[in-house]
């Protein structure tokens, strides 16, 4: 069987949910027929998390809208790793990647993984529906595919969807959720509301908070675990203090241990104003937590409402703070949301069903010459390859 060498190009370094399928994909392909390779526009948490998994990594970074340096270096990269094969994620590496394949005469499958700025222009719209033509392109839910076939003018026969998928959740003992409350200050009669996410704007935690004075009346022993760090970070920290609920309210900043955060949590929250398709969904599911979200994006095709958590408008602290105290107001009520959700998270969204999926659209765009924009084998045109 030919060993197809797949390079893995991401415009993010992360870390988030993008980046983490990257790294999913990357080191979750049948060894016996693929081979991967990472290359990154910037250097960082991405970098660092493939450099671990034992994936050979390149930063080659990008200068401006239009670097014809960074096409050479890529061209180089494709020729000397004897590439096969080029999975792209997000717009700039989509448009790039696909570029670069074409010249190269090498197949580019491109994932899209959330609503973006894109659509705003047209000179990006004009490009996404080049890429849709040019490499076989995924969105990773059907909320993301709607999106990008209405407001880019992609024909929805040209988008596939591949949800995203991850491991199982890392077991955690009970000395482990100790040391965890402890080190957090949490007594043995707090109840723990989570989130888990960059801190921007378009993740909605702003309305959590709102929603926080509502949950502390009916429910004064809860403390809100705020996971994740980002550009929001001192504003939060200023509308919780201007709640009168800092003390409430732990910004814990980016943690390699969330597997312990979602275990010792009673309920979690992504109050998210638009995703893709959440891994931090995901994975609190997988550890049989209770969730709260919003009606955006993909989070209706994880969350079914009133089976494995509870779904609410979109910048609504009120309903938020009532879907937070139902479940916990109800213990029996979380238990079942809980066991419901990590049933369905193992049934529908593993990394090995993604992985399976993409493998088999890699066999298609290998097997079709209308993917490659030279002959099969043929090198990239020195102008580029340098």
């Amino acid at each position: 069987m030919t060993m197809t060498t797949v390079l893995h190009l991401s415009s993010s370094s992360g870390p988030g949910g993008a980046e983490t399928v990257v790294a999913s994909v990357a080191t979750g392909l049948d060894a016996s027929r693929y081979r991967s390779v990472v290359c990154l526009f910037h250097d960082g948490w991405l970098r660092d998390r493939c450099e671990r998994l034992g994936l050979e990594t390149h930063v080659i970074p990008m200068n401006g809208m239009l670097d014809v340096g960074w096409l050479r270096r890529f061209g180089r990269l494709l020729r000397d790793r004897g590439v096969g094969l080029i999975h792209a994620h997000e717009f700039g590496a989509n448009t790039y990647g696909t570029l670069a394949g074409r010249f190269a005469g090498v197949p580019v499958v491109a994932t899209v993984h959330g609503r973006s700025y894109y659509a705003d222009c047209g000179r990006r719209r004009l490009a996404y529906r080049v890429v849709s033509h040019a490499a076989a392109m995924v969105a990773v839910s059907e909320d993301v595919k709607r999106f990008v076939t209405e407001r880019t003018g992609v024909s929805a026969k040209r988008v596939r969807v591949v949800h995203n998928g991850i491991g199982p959740s890392r077991m955690v003992s009970t000395e482990a959720r100790a040391r965890v409350r402890a080190d957090l200050g949490l007594g043995d009669g707090c109840r723990v509301v989570a989130v888990v996410g960059n801190l921007y704007g378009v993740k909605g935690h702003r309305y959590l908070l709102e929603a926080a004075p509502s949950i502390l009346q009916a429910c004064p022993s809860t403390v809100f675990l705020v996971a994740g760090g980002g550009e929001r970070e001192a504003a939060l920290r200023e509308q919780a203090r201007r709640l009168g609920i800092e003390a409430r309210v732990r910004f814990l900043g980016f943690r390699d241990d969330v597997p312990a955060l979602l275990a010792i949590c009673d309920v979690f929250v992504l109050p998210s104003l638009s995703e893709g398709l959440s891994i931090a969904i995901l994975e609190a599911m997988a550890a049989a937590r209770p969730v709260v979200t919003t009606k955006v994006g993909g989070n209706p095709e994880l969350v079914v409402d009133g089976e494995t958590g509870l779904l609410v408008q979109g910048a609504d602290a009120r309903q938020l703070a009532s879907a937070v105290i139902r479940i916990l107001a109800d213990p029996a009520e979380a238990r079942r949301l809980g066991e419901n959700g990590l049933s369905r998270v193992s049934n529908r969204f593993t990394i090995r069903a993604m992985v399976r999926q993409y493998e088999a659209i890699y066999e298609g765009a290998l097997r079709s010459p209308a993917l490659r924009g030279t002959s099969p084998g043929s090198a990239m045109p020195d102008r580029l390859a340098g």
